[in-house]
């Protein structure tokens, strides 16, 4: 990929504000179709990026994150949290933000809010993995765990998948509720189901999406019949899971960057050398995703920097063309380089002139 500067100390920024702006004017469905093109192409040149697990600072109450990449060409990192019992006073459980720099002069080149982008960035890597994973002619999905997550997955799975029902189970009720008044006229049928149990009655496709902190249990083993895929997201730190551990015995498991997943993911249940796939060796050709109809696959996801890449530079591109964005004056900039000093001086003169 190549950056293109357009000036030399102004940097674009996307507020929130221009975020829903740029979703609502290319549609957020096929918002997460053009950010899962590219996480696919990405994936697919996987040996070149740079490779680390999150860095992150733990609290009893959630999680602060740095998730930083390159493919030598563009730097980017995210910044996110994840603190479940915000919801309780009004705050959001996730927020984030991002930017996208130039390798070669170390210049940020985008800077945008990610809490936004990052559900959809979810959501489409959720349906792309399913790409390669569900049962064929999938139709039906699960969703437990109905919080701000949902909308975005059953879209995208909607888009990218080809689901065309979705059942909707939350221990709060109105949360489900909210998610199928969202959801009223995007062509779907939307099931609000009793219990968890109801949900995945008849799905081909489950998706955990719930908040909680903890060790859970969302889906036991005897809730799980052949030939499902479980699209795993909740399960993203340490010490948080929603899968009994039978089920990972009876999948075959994939994953994006084992190092993380391992610390992460629903994998943390099992040993240190229990086998996964890795998604991108799938996306390659390099190794089987579903390979039977009778297979139990399982996506566990926890989110990797280089989705995030992904959805940065579609953002980028789309910039070119899409005027939903506002210029940063943050990069020092004087007429010498290296009179940074005389350049505070100049400017306090010109102030006293004024």
């Amino acid at each position: 990929m190549t950056l293109t500067r357009k000036t030399t100390n102004l940097v674009p920024f996307v507020s929130v504000d221009n975020m829903m702006k740029l979703v609502n004017q290319v549609g957020a469905e096929p918002f997460m179709m053009a950010i899962a093109d590219h996480i696919e192409e990405d994936f697919r040149r996987w040996p070149i990026f740079d490779k680390r697990a999150r860095i992150a600072s733990h609290s009893s109450d959630g999680a602060i994150e740095l998730m930083p990449t390159s493919d030598g060409v563009a730097y980017s990192f995210k910044y996110v949290n994840g603190h479940p019992k915000n919801t309780k006073s009004g705050l959001q459980t996730v927020t984030a933000f991002g930017v996208l720099s130039d390798v070669d002069t170390g210049y940020p080149a985008l800077i945008t809010e990610m809490t936004i982008l990052t559900a959809l960035r979810t959501g489409a890597m959720s349906a792309l993995a399913a790409k390669y994973l569900a049962p064929k002619s999938a139709s039906v999905m699960a969703i437990i765990g109905n919080g701000a997550q949902s909308e975005f997955q059953v879209l995208a799975f909607r888009a990218i998948a080809g689901i065309d029902t979705v059942r909707l189970f939350d221990i709060d009720p109105e949360a489900s509720r909210r998610c199928a008044a969202n959801l009223a006229g995007a062509g779907l049928n939307a099931v609000i189901c009793k219990t968890s149990q109801d949900a995945v009655e008849g799905a081909h496709i489950i998706t955990t999406a719930t908040a909680d902190k903890q060790y859970a249990t969302i889906l036991t083993d005897n809730m799980i019949g052949e030939g499902v895929h479980i699209n795993a997201v909740g399960g993203d730190c340490p010490g948080k899971t929603e899968l009994h551990r039978d089920i990972l015995l009876r999948s075959d498991i994939f994953v994006e960057f084992p190092p993380q997943t391992r610390i992460e993911g629903e994998i943390q249940q099992l040993a240190p050398d229990h086998p996964v796939t890795e998604l991108w060796r799938v996306m390659n050709g390099e190794k089987p995703g579903r390979t039977s109809s009778s297979q139990i696959t399982l996506f566990d996801s926890v989110g990797f920097a280089i989705e995030d890449f992904s959805a940065l530079r579609y953002l980028s591109k789309l910039l070119e063309t899409e005027p939903f964005y506002e210029n940063l004056d943050m990069l020092a900039d004087p007429d010498e380089p290296r009179d940074l000093f005389g350049m505070l001086l100049r400017a306090k003169g010109s102030a006293n002139a004024a």
